[in-house]
């Protein structure tokens, strides 16, 4: 497995593994097959799994915990705070990134991971009544106290992220970066990397639409949360498959899947690029990892940039409330 460096000098593979899959969001998570898949990433040469603390009120970071235990050097422990569900069982829609809550979210990660430190920890969000500077100085408070190695921010705008970083070294940006949703290449990206943060890519296969998996609505099963996302309604659906399937023939032409292009075409914007694709299954876990093994030659990287311009996708990127 390929490395790459994020901030100071935290060594990671080319391809992490995200663990959003596992809430059930997209479909019923078997634990045994959750964990497996786990385990398979591991020996594939998979070192960061990613996860927060808000996924299905804490049980994906138990299930990660869980998994990892026995193995634990051999993983880079990313997790996130700052964010809760108003009640149990309800979508994280409280942002609560004040010092108290910070520290109490992080002992929370700490005891459901079975850990005494967590490797990065991020601020799932910018709170807008803390000021970022307070949010920061709390992370690197639980860095003095032993608890969290690095911090990083998630969803933060460029100055955010000017701010944050000249509280405490920003090891990592995380963002949604894929060739569905190219956003950040305006200010985001370019601020992170005059900054010297390189940038975690989630959602780097359109929460499964830049796989194939999506086929049309009756493809999302009842609990799916997909169903009420905007690029996954009706015409918007239509529409994006359309460019999946343009994408599809490319990838067909180089008897690779459409998802291994898409992660191919990520891990080539540059080294300071670390996509976290998420699944619930082996086989799939596999192919992804075999991206990193890809070099798209010029001509395809310009067609795929024509395919998905920035914008082109219809909807907005985030899930209807």
């Amino acid at each position: 497995m390929q490395k790459r460096l994020l901030g100071q000098g935290l060594t990671v593979s080319a391809i992490g593994f995200g663990t959003l899959a596992l809430t059930g969001g997209y479909g019923a998570a078997d634990e045994l097959e959750s964990a497996d898949t786990i385990h398979a990433a591991l020996d594939a040469g998979v070192t960061m799994i990613d996860t927060a603390g808000f996924y299905a009120d804490g049980a994906v970071e138990q299930l990660v915990g869980k998994s990892v235990a026995g193995r634990r050097d051999q993983v880079v422990l990313a997790t996130r705070g700052g964010v809760r569900a108003a009640s149990t069982g309800g979508p994280p829609t409280i942002v609560d990134a004040s010092p108290a809550a910070l520290r109490t979210a992080c002992d929370d990660s700490l005891r459901r991971l079975g850990t005494d430190r967590i490797d990065l920890y991020y601020l799932a969000r910018v709170d807008p009544k803390v000021p970022v500077e307070d949010s920061t100085g709390a992370l690197a408070e639980l860095v003095a106290a032993g608890k969290v190695r690095h911090i990083g921010l998630s969803e933060a705008p460029p100055e955010d992220l000017r701010r944050a970083s000249a509280v405490h070294p920003i090891a990592a940006l995380e963002s949604e970066y894929s060739l569905w949703e190219r956003h950040i290449e305006t200010a985001v990206l370019p601020t992170a990397r005059e900054l010297g943060v390189p940038l975690v890519a989630h959602t780097p296969l359109g929460k499964g639409m830049l796989a194939g998996a999506v086929t049309g609505h009756a493809s999302l099963g009842r609990g799916d949360h997909r169903r009420n996302h905007p690029r996954f309604q009706a015409g918007n659906l239509t529409y994006n498959r359309g460019l999946v399937d343009e994408a599809a023939a490319i990838a067909a032409d180089l008897d690779i899947t459409v998802a291994q292009l898409a992660l191919a075409w990520l891990l080539g914007r540059g080294t300071d690029i670390l996509p976290i694709p998420g699944t619930r299954r082996r086989a799939h876990l596999a192919a992804n990892v075999r991206a990193c093994e890809i070099t798209l030659d010029p001509v395809h990287t310009a067609r795929l940039d024509e395919i998905f311009a920035p914008g082109r996708a219809a909807g907005d990127r985030h899930r209807a409330s």
